[in-house]
């Protein structure tokens, strides 16, 4: 489908969330990372709901709202501990922000 002339296009950050105006943006795009990974875990292990609250010590509406991204009862520690409980070696590296005049970052990489 050919373009309008009219309407004009503007790149992406890299980060949605900072895209659409969130607060703590970088923040958000960290727990939505680990959530990720958690649920590609799940689907790797072919472990139901269920069975994952079992295993990380949740109720299964709790994995269930996990599972939509609703990470607002979560914080990093609680997802953390659901990580090592699904067999994940977790590292945390602190340093000096490369941009001083700025406040540092959270960076999640799996």
């Amino acid at each position: 489908m050919a373009r309008k002339s009219d309407e004009t296009v503007t790149p992406g950050s890299g980060n949605v969330f900072a895209d659409i105006g969130l607060a703590q943006p970088e923040e958000v795009l960290a727990k939505a990372r680990i959530v990720e990974t958690i649920a590609d875990l799940l689907a790797h292990q072919k472990m139901s709901q269920q069975e994952a609250a079992n295993l990380v010590r949740l109720t299964q509406p709790q994995i269930s709202r996990l599972m939509r991204g609703d990470t607002r009862e979560f914080s990093y520690e609680r997802l953390m501990r659901v990580l090592t409980a699904l067999g994940q070696d977790v590292e945390i590296t602190i340093r000096k922000t490369r941009d001083r005049k700025k406040f540092g970052r959270v960076l999640v990489r799996g």
